[in-house]
């Protein structure tokens, strides 16, 4: 929405309505109760049962984890890269050094 950059991995799990503190029982157990979620600036629920959808999809399996490989992080390294071959960025101009011989 706000085009900030790419979201790569996987869809989110979509549970996001928020528990803040719990209730303490007799029994030394305790209870939650949802308190909080996320709408939109249009004012609806968002994200709570569907999750967020990566602009790349790059699944992580377990396999990779075993061995040390991140393919989500190689696949962001992979897009950043060509971004900043395509748009390089401009270094600013070097001011020149003062003399301070006087």
């Amino acid at each position: 929405k706000y085009k900030l950059g790419k979201l790569i991995g996987t869809r989110t799990w979509g549970g996001v309505i928020g528990i803040r503190g719990y209730t303490p029982l007799v029994d030394g157990g305790y209870i939650t109760r949802p308190e909080f979620g996320l709408l939109s600036d249009e004012a609806k629920w968002i994200i709570e049962g569907h999750g967020v959808e990566p602009d790349i999809w790059v699944d992580t399996l377990p396999s990779d984890q075993a061995l040390g490989k991140d393919p989500q992080l190689d696949k962001a390294i992979e897009v950043i890269m060509e971004q900043i071959r395509q748009n390089p960025p401009e270094l600013p101009k070097v001011a020149p050094y003062p003399v301070k011989a006087k």
